[in-house]
Formats: C-alpha cells, structure tokens, sequence
C-alpha cells in the first residue's frame, strides 16, 4: 500500500457485514449472520465472527476444519456515513485493497466490480455522492466457490494445494500452503475512503537512481499527474489540454541540498527531470558498508495541489550471469563489488493480513539484522508487503528479491487475467521504484521448473482433449507470457534499474531442466522431502534461494493451540498443525543416522491400531524429548547445507533459507516461530551467516587429484581444509590454532596457520594428515581456535549425536537475578554440544540473548534472559528447558 494522500478521507466507521447466501452458515448462525454483525475496516470477515464470539480462534485447535464453511459464503459489507461538498473538483472513491471479488455500490448505484486483491482502485463518484448521508455497499463473493466457477469457465490449470487459487488474482497462501492455514475468507483488507481535490493531483513518481563512473548520483525522475477535468492517465504517451504544471523536486540529505524546477506541459500529464549529487554517500548492503539516505520531494502546482515524498539511496545493481568453467552464475554486485547474498525467504507475517502491525515488521528485521542476514525474498505465493517492510530494508540495509504473485501453478493467460496482472505489476513496479533495498524482480515461483519437471504439468495444458491435431497437440498459455514477455517489457517501461528474473529456480534454458545446481538460481527440496540431508553436500549452487528443513515452533506456541489428551506427533490436533505432506514422518526418518539409529531409507513400520509409527528407534517415549530433537535437527541440517555451501564461495553467490517466518502456529521450516519465539535454527544462523566465517570440510587433496583421477572424474574426498570465507571490504591477518582433541580435552595432533586475507578473498587450506586422520572418530573432534574474535571458533565433530560418547549430562548451571533479568552460568564438567534454553517453557514472553553453544570442557559462558521478575527462576535450569544434544543419546 502506498501512503494515503492528504487530501484522503478514511471511511473506517460504522460498518456491518452480512451473509448473503445461508447454505454454508451454520443454522446456529444464520439469524445472527443474515441481520449482520458488527465490521472492522480494514478487515477480514473471520475476524469480525471471531470479535461477535460467533466463531473461536481459527488458529486453536482443529477449528480451521470446522470455519471452512467461511469461505463458502458471499459476504456484504456495509457502511452509512456522512459527506459534505466541500467545492473540490472531483470526489474519488479510493480503494487500497479489496478482497477479492466485488460488487461496490454508492448509494445503490453500481459503482465498479473488482477482482484483484493485489492492487489499489479510484473511481469519480462525484454526481453519486450526495450532501448528508451516503450508503457504501460492497458486495464480496466467496473466494473458494468464485475460484471454482473460473476453473470451470477457464479450463483446469494445474496447482498445488487443493483449491484453484490460480484462477483468481488472491494471494496463494490464504488457501492453505504446506506451512499454512485455509482461510480463504474475504474482506477491506485496506483503507478505503473519499479523496476529494481539484486541479492536478500525483499519480505516481519514479525516481530511478544510478552513480556514473565520477561517483555522481543521478536521479532521473518520472512524475506523472491526473488532472480533475480528465480520466486517469494510464501511459506517459497521453495527451490532454488543460493549464501547464509547474514542478519542483527537492532532494536532501548529508549536507546536500538540491531543487530542480520543471514543468508538465499542457498537452501532457508527465514530466521527466533529472537531479544530480556530486560524490553521493553510496548505499550498501548490511556488512558491506553503510546505509546512507537522502529524502526526495516533489510538489506540483503551488504545493497544495500534490506532494509526494520518499527516502532514496544512491547504488548501482547488476548480475553476471557469464558462462564459466562450471556453469552459469547468479552473481549480484552492488557498487560494482560482488555480494555474497546470505537470508531467508518470506512469508506473509499473518495469516490475517489486516490484524499485522508494524511491531511485527520491526522484529522480524531485527531478527534478519541479528543473524547476519543481507537479502531477503518475498515470495510469490504471498503479497506485494507494505511500505514499512521496504522502509526497513532501505534502512537496515537487508537487500529484496521480490516475486512478482505467481506461484506454484499454471496461470491463465486470458484477457481479463492479463489486464488484472498487468495492472497489479505496474501499480508495484512504480510504488517500489524509490527503494534502493529492492535489487531483484523474479517473475514467478517454481513455475518453470514445474513445467519443466512436475509430473503432469504438460500434459494438462494440451488443448484438444489431449487428441493431436494437425499442427500437433496444441497448448493452453499456461503464464509464460507474463514472465518472459509482459514482465520484462514493463520493467524496462517503468523501472529497468533492478535484476530481472523469469521464474525462481532458473538454469536460463527455458522449460527444460530448470533446476541445474551448477546454472543460475536452485532450490533444493529433495533433502527435505526423500533424503538425507547429508545429499546437500551433492549440489554445487550457484544461488541456493529456497531450501529448508522442519521443526515445530516453540514449546509455548505449540501447546497453546494443540490440546491433545496425549500430546504426540501423530494425534489430531497435532497434524492439524503441520500442514506437509507426511512431514512428521519426515522428521522421524530424517533423524535417522543423526539422532536416531538406522538409515534414512529403512522404512519398517508398525501399526498400533489408530496410528502408524516408525521402527520402534525413533519413538520418543518424552514429547518433550521428541520436540527438541526436532528442533534441533532442523539447526544441524541446515547449518551442514550452509556450510557447505558457504565453503563453496564465491562460486555459490547465494544462500536463503526457506523460511524465516510463520503466518500462525505450526509444524514448519520457520526459524522464528508465529509467536515471535528464535528458534534454535535461528541461532544457528548467526554464525553460519557471519560475514566473516570459518568452516572445516572434506575436499580431495592434491596427491588423490594428480594420482587417482580419471578424466572428467572426480576423486572421493580423502582430506580435511580449513576452508576461510571474508566477505567483508576489510583485510584480516591473524593466525588460526587447530587441534584434534579427545572429547575430554587431550591434545592428539595440532597445526598452526598464519593468514592474511585480503577484502572479499576465501581460502582453501588442506589440514596435515596427522590432524585430519582420526583415530577414534567417536570421541574425537577438530578444535579451529583464530587469534582474534572477528571469527568464530571452529569445531568438527567426527561423527553424529546418535553415535558420539557424549555425557548425558555435562553442564553445571546456576541462574541469578540481574538487571532487567537474570543471568544463566553454564559450566562444562564435560563436552557440551548444542547447548539451547527454551526459556519460553518457563515464560512465555522471555527471551535469550544466546543458544546452539557448544563448550568445551571446563568452559563456561553467561547468557542474559529476559523474563519477569516473578517466573520460577529455578525452572530455567530444569532438564526439560535447559537442552543440548548430549541428553538425546540414546
């Protein structure tokens, strides 16, 4: 959403909301439900039942399964409020986001109908609109039956999920995702309101930044006005009479100061002006460099007319995407200097998107900030985000790859779908042009590689029911035209200044093979989905921008919604929230070798009459138990594909994670839960993501290469490296200490490297044998110890949890109060691995400023809590809060 214009009046009172149809309400209701109830706006009519106490919380329990009936229904909303003609020259109904498909009558007259969640709507009402009381009523028809209709009158397109939320122009993800609830319900998700003006007004400014050769920041601006007396303009190449405008852009900051003056024709309704800074302050990615901020202003007419203003940073972006010897990269450079893109991939922060506060926002940045995040992805199943969203990544310096809304489906390409995208993609396209965070468009989500490899795709897109004809089968347009054509030519129309992207994964041969580790963009789901996760050191990723693995949330966020008698992975409400297909059984099987005995592949099972389980193995008689397995394969799984990956630079250009958040409680790949609660994959990511980072991996020495290798054949790994990663623009010297050790401290061999790095170099050191050789790989690890602290200690564990000798119990802990808190004391009599405290068991609201720690023996460390002062203290070192992997051996 765009910010509401002075002259916009919110019509935020007074409003009810109606079923129009009774078949799907419940009979209960349906008296209640046909006089109507009392609505919020913005809002969404769930949550209206939800405040009427017609209907508990959606989230709790299996109630998403009894409030489908929702979704079901067409809904009226109604609003009585009062006008006065204050002798502007026009009177807009404005609309800034309506879901989704509607009837909008003022004073029951028909205004319009819409059928876009994902754009904003302006219709003059003036002669409609009368003195004293006016009556809005807007129509709305069920999303999940109007999607049917479609897909009846359209052909079958295919999807995932189970509704076909392809046919209509709604987020995805309100249908249910394998991460998410089914809500589809309906609603004025945003403001709506009477926006009454004369003479001009700004329909949009594009303000298109670059910095040329000499460090000279340019603006080159695009300002395009609407004048009362005439319709909307819709491109820059339309005429009207009427009076010249005058224009005055005034750009600020870091002690600059510049106005340029300009004018939009009579016969025009735009206007381009450019403005120049001289050795402009850059704009950089987080841990590259600054952040640095100039407001632009524009004004029209004597300034009463319009006035836009924003924050634009000065930057230049690119991708190289050259062949070389392995294949194709997706490199990002910013200011001319190669990014290594380290995040996560988004989601909507709720599944009820009117409810979601700029408090949200603001944590789950801090969260992006705190683990060393740079880039994130809004992905495309979910929306185009608020402005806040990108006001805090221009701020913090978080880079945005953002999708256009098409994900996971074949779209139609029919004339009133086209019109509906091309309009949205304008609409966003101009919005998001002033942020210089936003350094990637992506056309869709998946949807090349599912018509290059899902099982199916093709066929359903032949004409002809399948039966060939003479020019051959013949194919339904399935949403290429938006990605490869319209997208591409509005970018260079309206914005050409960003990293275009047709479809994510993309191996740029289009259709056929698009998910090629060594080509362009990836993401890897076989490791979740049917392996090991140790497969993730099979993949060389160029950009690995979506790969995940489960975990549930927090134990205080799960039990508020899950009340089963025996709470366990496979009671009802349980499996209400966790939405992938077989995930538990995933979790189990993927513990397997790790946690668990057996392998991945072993696929015994038994029956006890209202469940099937695994092999007896991976029962864990404790939920509790279970639960922080869970959690903690999660971190191991994903920090093993990081580190590699990672050890991979700079071939691999890119890593993120999917998924940094959850729309509501559940079962998923988040690694911070819906309640805000960091998960221990979030910690996890705190190291592996630092821009200065260290990890130790098998690689194949020199001797196995020049001796052993065939042609075209690589050797199996037969050493370790110490494998060095600075990305940062600062040089490193220093010195690294490394050891392999005995899990109870004894020295078995040690190694000494000194290393200077210059900015953004990675080294590659192969370790002396007698180091990497173990003797007993059970109770062994490599201690990699740097001289100073811009690195992270280094420990390669020789084999998993399930087969290592560890102490079941090998902390020493004492909690004290302090400050605002209390201090937690760790001492480790023994070896202590992946150390976490699930505060939250204890309060829900409590916080830890540490976790996934591992110590040596006879180390200690200090973490800070935050909780209240009146909590069982003594609880926060209890067994079942207090975690590491030691207490899962088995």
């Amino acid at each position: 959403m765009t910010a509401l214009p002075q002259t916009f009046v919110s019509l935020d009172e007074k409003w009810t909301v109606r079923a129009l149809n009774m078949g799907a309400v419940p009979e209960a209701l349906r008296e209640r439900l046909g006089l109507g109830i009392p609505a919020q706006v913005p809002g969404e009519v769930t949550l209206d039942l939800l405040r009427a106490r017609l209907i508990d919380d959606p989230f709790d329990g299996d109630n998403e399964t009894l409030q489908q009936w929702i979704g079901d229904v067409d809904w009226q909303y109604q609003c009585e409020f009062v006008w006065h003609d204050d002798n502007e020259e026009r009177h807009d109904l404005l609309a800034y986001g309506l879901d989704t498909v509607t009837q909008i009558l003022l004073n029951d007259r028909p205004i319009a109908s819409t059928n876009n969640y994902h754009r904003s709507y302006r219709w003059d009402v003036d002669g409609i609109l009368q003195e004293g009381e006016n009556r809005l009523t807007i129509n709305l028809a069920s999303p999940v039956r109007e999607s049917d209709v479609r897909e009846h009158r359209l052909g079958y397109y295919p999807h995932t999920e189970h509704h076909a939320f392809n046919q209509i122009r709604k987020p995805s993800y309100q249908f249910g995702w394998d991460w998410g609830i089914d809500v589809a319900g309906v609603g004025i998700c945003r403001p709506i309101g009477i926006d009454s003006w004369s003479g001009s007004r700004i329909v949009e400014v594009r303000p298109l930044v670059h910095v040329d050769s000499q460090g000279v920041g340019i603006v080159d601006a695009t300002i395009v006005i609407e004048r009362a007396d005439t319709s909307r303009v819709t491109s820059p190449s339309d005429t009207h009479t009427g009076s010249a405008v005058p224009i005055e852009i005034m750009l600020e900051g870091h002690d600059a100061h510049v106005s340029v003056t300009g004018e939009i024709k009579s016969d025009r309704n735009t206007a381009e002006l450019r403005v120049t800074i001289p050795d402009a302050h850059l704009w950089w990615p987080v841990g590259y460099g600054d952040q640095p901020l100039y407001q632009i202003r524009v004004t029209i007419g004597d300034g009463r007319q319009g006035l836009w203003q924003r924050c634009i940073g000065f930057r230049n972006v690119r991708v190289d995407t050259t062949a070389d010897a392995i294949g194709r990269p997706f490199q990002i450079y910013v200011n001319e200097v190669p990014v290594h893109c380290r995040g996560y991939n988004w989601v909507p922060v709720d599944a009820f998107m009117s409810r979601a506060g700029q408090a949200q926002y603001d944590h789950l940045f801090d969260d992006l900030v705190e683990s060393h995040s740079n880039m994130i992805r809004a992905w495309g199943g979910g929306i185009y985000e608020s402005d806040h969203f990108y006001e805090l990544a221009d701020q913090l310096g978080i880079m945005v790859w953002q999708d256009f809304a098409l994900a996971c489906a074949a779209y139609p390409e029919d004339t009133q779908t086209q019109a509906e995208v091309e309009a949205e993609a304008r609409e966003h396209i101009a919005r998001l042009s002033s942020h210089p965070s936003l350094v990637v468009w992506n056309g869709s989500n998946e949807n090349f590689v599912a018509y290059a490899d899902w099982a199916g795709f093709k066929q359903s897109l032949r004409e002809n029911d399948g039966k060939p004809n003479a020019f051959g089968y013949g194919e339904k347009g399935w949403g290429n035209y938006y990605y490869s054509t319209m997208f591409p030519k509005l970018l260079k129309e309206l914005d050409p200044t960003r990293i275009y992207l047709p479809s994510s994964p993309m191996s740029f041969t289009p259709h056929v093979d698009a998910n090629r580790d060594t080509d362009g963009t990836m993401h890897i789901w076989d490791v979740w989905n049917r392996s090991d996760y140790r497969d993730y050191a099979r993949y060389t990723p160029r950009f690995a921008d979506e790969f995940g693995y489960q975990a549930p949330p927090a134990w205080s966020t799960l039990t508020a919604v899950v009340h089963d008698r025996r709470l366990e992975p496979f009671d009802a409400q349980m499996l209400v929230h966790q939405k992938a297909a077989g995930g538990n059984y995933k979790l189990a099987r993927g513990m397997r070798s790790h946690l668990t005995p057996g392998h991945i592949n072993d696929v015994s099972y038994r029956s006890d009459g209202s469940r099937d389980w695994l092999i007896d193995s991976d029962h864990w008689d404790d939920i509790e138990d279970w639960h922080w397995a869970c959690q903690l394969q999660q971190a191991q799984a994903i920090r093993f594909g990081v580190e590699h990956m990672r050890s991979l630079e700079p071939v691999n250009a890119g890593i993120l994670i999917w998924q940094l958040n959850d729309d509501w409680p559940v079962v998923s790949w988040s690694a911070v839960d819906y309640d805000g609660h960091r998960k221990p994959l979030w910690y996890a990511s705190r190291d592996f993501f630092a821009p200065q980072f260290a990890t130790i991996q098998p690689r194949v020495s020199q001797q196995a290469m020049d001796d052993l290798s065939w042609e075209g054949v690589k050797p199996a790994c037969d050493a370790l490296a110490l494998i060095v990663c600075n990305d940062t623009l600062e040089t490193w010297k220093g010195s690294w200490s490394i050891e392999r050790r005995t899990l109870e401290g004894e020295v078995l061999a040690s190694q000494h490297i000194d290393l200077s790095l210059s900015a953004l170099e990675h080294r590659s050191i192969v370790l002396d044998e007698q180091l990497a050789s173990w003797g007993d790989n059970r109770r062994e690890i490599i201690v990699a110890t740097p001289s100073d602290s811009h690195f992270e200690r280094v420990i390669c564990n020789g084999c998993d949890v399930v087969d290592q000798y560890l102490d079941p119990q090998p902390l020493d802990a004492s909690i004290q109060p302090s400050g605002s808190g209390y201090e937690l004391t760790l001492h480790a009599r023994s070896y202590a691995r992946d150390i976490f405290c699930m505060v939250d068991k204890v309060d829900s609201a409590a916080t830890i400023d540490c976790g996934m720690v591992t110590l040596l023996p006879g180390e200690s460390a200090t973490w800070h809590i935050t909780a209240r002062k009146h909590c069982d203290v003594r609880a926060l070192i209890a067994r079942n809060v207090l975690r590491c992997a030691n207490d899962l051996r088995r």
